[in-house]
């Protein structure tokens, strides 16, 4: 059965796209691409069906991740497919669980950065959003993005293969 993770930002152009690719990657070298799918969207439409921001796509190619990406706007109705959401912000935290239809979707709802190798807390597990400012936003966010990632691939491999035993 497989297991899906999706990843959640505002408009569906930078940071949850970032996190999809590093995440993605992350999945294949773990052996993991044929038991896990992830995708990403945003809480808001504004960017349904743009490509990811151009930032993105360079830092991105720039640390050899891929990415084919088409923005969209999440969906309550996807709660019932998805077995971890995964929010980049607070805010984005507090709209996906107002979405969620049930307890138990709601607790689907987690901050990539609460995977951190280092325990965080409050603004710290934000991954800032880098669209208004320069390239340096973008790389900070893949740096997040890529020590966030190991402790969620940890934590997905455990869920993964709970579900085998």
């Amino acid at each position: 059965m497989t297991y899906r993770v999706c990843f959640v930002c505002t408009g569906n152009i930078c940071r949850s796209p970032m996190a999809e690719a590093v995440f993605r990657a992350r999945l294949i070298q773990a052996g993991l691409d044929g038991l896990v799918e992830v995708d990403s969207a945003g809480t808001g439409g504004w960017h349904e069906g743009e490509g990811a921001d151009p930032r993105t796509v360079a830092v991105l190619e720039e640390n050899g991740y891929e990415i084919d990406h088409t923005a969209r706007q999440f969906q309550p109705s996807w709660f019932d497919r998805l077995d971890l959401v995964i929010a980049l912000d607070s805010g984005h935290l507090e709209a996906l669980r107002r979405l969620a239809p049930t307890e138990r979707d709601a607790a689907k709802v987690r901050l990539l950065r609460s995977y951190a190798s280092v325990p965080l807390s409050g603004d710290d597990l934000d991954v800032p959003d880098p669209y208004y400012g320069g390239t340096d936003g973008f790389v900070e966010c893949l740096e997040m993005v890529e020590e966030a990632s190991t402790g969620l691939l940890a934590s997905v491999r455990e869920q993964v293969e709970g579900r085998a035993a």
